[in-house]
This record gives C-alpha cells, structure tokens and sequence, in this order.
C-alpha cells in the first residue's frame, strides 16, 4: 500500500464565536486541519476522522523534513489502505483548546491579551462537533459520506449522529462508549490532581512564569498510559524484567523494565503536550452522557440517530470494554437502526485500535467498500 507523502496543515480563522454547552463562548478562534485525497464533483465522498486525547488534525502522512512525523492513523489512512484516500476525500481537525495549533488555552485571550491558560473556557464533546460542523460549512461539504473516530474520537463520530443526522451517511464508532464509567472518570481525576498539584502549574497561568508543570504530566501520562495496555501485552512485553541484574533495593530508583518504560512515556509527554489541554480533554470525556437528558435511557437518545453504524471493539480493552460497545448497538437495535458490530479477540488493549490487525483493517476496509458504493466514490 502507497503513503500519501508530506501533506501540509491548513488553518480557518472564525470570527463569529462559538457558543458553547456550558454557556460561556469562544470568540475569534482558530482550527487547524489537514485532507488527504480529492473531493469528487457531487461533494459526496468526504470522510470526517475525529481525534482521540493526545492526538490531533496530522491523522495521516508525514511532514516534509520531519522524520518519523507519520500521522497517527498513517496505517489506516491513505492510498489502498482500509479508508482508501484514492475514493475519499478525508477531513483531520484539531478540536478547539487543543495544544497541536487550533486555538487553546497557550493562544492570547482576546479579553486580557495574555494567554488563556485556566481561563480558556471548558469545551465538550457536543462543543467540538459543532467547531468541526463549521469547517465543513467553510469547507463547502453539506454532508458526509462518514464520520469516524476511535475513543474519544468514536465519542465524537456518536455525537454527530445526534446533533447533525441529516449531514452524514455513516458512522464508525471505534472502541468507545457511551459515557465514561465511574472508574474511568477517577483515573482521570487522579491524572488531573498530579497537574493541578504541580508547584509549577501556578493555577493553569504556568506560562506567565516561565515554567512547565512537568512533573504532573509525567505522572498523568504514566496513569493514562497503564490503562491503554491490557495486562497480557505488558507481561509478554515486560514481564518482571529488571533493569539491571541485581537489586538495587532503592524505593525511588528504577528497578523494573516497566518502571523504566513508563518513565520514558511519561518524559515524552511532558515535552509536547500542555497541562490545561490535558485537564480540559479529560473533562470532556467526563461529561459526555448523551443518554442524561433521557432519564439515562441511551436507547432514547439515540432515536434521533439516522446514520448506518460500524461499531468496533476489543476482548482485551478494559478502559472501553466490549460491553460498553455493545450498550450502543443494543441501543441502536432498538431502534430498528442499521448497525454492523464487530469484537475482535486482539491483546492489545484499549491500544489495539491504533495498531496493525489483519482482521481488524479487513472489517474497516469492507465497510468503506459499503460506503463507497452508496455514494459512488
């Protein structure tokens, strides 16, 4: 299979603002976005791909000068691959208060003229997709041929079946869930504590000092990164292995492989990845639950969802678990709505979405053919 090359980012300058679910609105703001393939003449054939917590608009391609600079979904994106940039045309956006250059909480507040830092207003995942919904508008695309997402990003591809179902065909909602579970939500408040409790975060207005929280972040990624792998892919890949062949019996030196490779991630982050991003995308995992303004009746709130559905999940993902996955297919069915579900018994974890299986690409790869058919790309 082809790699689409170097593609350069593109950016949208939005004056009018953006009115958002907690009331509050973002004014004069900035999204950054890349495509990938050509729009064909009936406008029929875009493919909106939405990113998940630490990722954003570079979903596939490289950047010219830039080694190793592939786009996060580079193996499932481009020509001959499962979402086949030779039949469509495919829209990465980076959501509003991102850190990868839409517009965030490092930008200036146009009502202080220093950086927003804490100040940047709280966005959710219903904010995002009328953001996303926007571009398309400037982007001349009334509607999709599909929008798809893996995590956060399935969140997202779930909600724009909700807000927008008149401007999409199909939905791929990859190895996601309806709402975050109470468990979920305290992995991420104790990742948000280790930032908050950073002496160096200075309440979010950490820029104004010169200084990062990095310590906090390491520690978040640390946290968030553990539930990304399952147990298994951790024991194969590391097992006990020590570091070094004897013990140091030290209570704050490295000792275990583990150790090691966590601390690693965790310097990795800190380096590329902004504190208040971090407190402001976990939040927004936290509240999205469309099935609370339904008496928490998810068969309910999906009524309104007309979009045909791939619902994609993993035996080994314990943070969005195949039952999570199959609360929304259950919903869908119940609503006589058409959806294909798919587990796929893969080691990986919660991970697994973002890496090389056969079996999985083939169901990806077969749906886009269904797609494709339909609107004639």
């Amino acid at each position: 299979m082809a790699s689409l090359g170097h593609v350069t980012p593109q950016s949208l300058h939005f004056a009018q603002p953006l009115a958002l679910r907690s009331g509050a609105s973002l004014a004069d703001y900035t999204l950054v976005y890349e495509t990938y393939g050509e729009l064909n003449a009936a406008r029929s054939n875009a493919v909106l791909v939405c990113h998940a917590l630490n990722a954003s608009h570079h979903v596939a391609g490289s950047y010219a000068g830039q080694p190793r600079s592939e786009g996060w979904w580079d193996n499932m994106i481009g020509p001959g691959k499962p979402l086949d940039t030779d039949r469509f045309f495919v829209i990465g956006v980076n959501n509003p208060g991102s850190c990868f250059g839409s517009t965030g909480p490092m930008h200036r507040n146009p009502a202080t003229d220093r950086p927003y830092g804490a100040d940047f207003p709280v966005v959710t995942v219903e904010d995002w997709v009328e953001a996303q919904a926007r571009l398309l508008d400037r982007l001349g695309i009334e509607r999709l041929a599909a929008v798809m997402g893996g995590s956060l990003g399935g969140m997202q591809a779930l909600s724009w079946t909700l807000q927008h179902p008149e401007r999409m065909g199909h939905a791929l909602v990859i190895a996601s869930a309806p709402n975050l579970s109470a468990q979920n939500i305290a992995f991420n408040e104790v990742a948000r504590r280790a930032i908050i409790t950073d002496p160096d975060f200075h309440g979010g207005h950490f820029y104004a000092h010169g200084v990062l929280p990095r310590r906090g972040l390491r520690v978040a990624r640390m946290i968030g990164h553990i539930t990304y792998l399952s147990d298994d892919s951790m024991e194969q890949k590391f097992g006990r292995a020590l570091r070094s062949a004897e013990l140091a019996y030290s209570t704050q030196e490295i000792e275990f492989q583990i150790e090691s490779y966590l601390r690693h991630q965790g310097d990795k982050f800190s380096e590329y990845f902004d504190a208040n991003t971090y407190l402001l995308i976990t939040r927004a995992l936290d509240y999205f639950d469309p099935a609370r303004p339904f008496g928490n009746d998810l068969s309910a709130a999906l009524a309104r969802a007309t979009a045909k559905f791939l619902v994609v999940s993993f035996t080994t993902d314990w943070r969005f678990s195949p039952q999570r996955s199959r609360e929304i297919v259950k919903a869908l069915l119940d609503n006589r709505r058409d959806v294909a579900y798919a587990e796929i018994d893969a080691p990986h974890g919660h991970d697994a979405f973002l890496l090389d299986d056969a079996r999985y690409h083939a169901i990806v790869r077969a749906y886009f053919e269904r797609v494709a058919r339909e609107v004639g790309a």
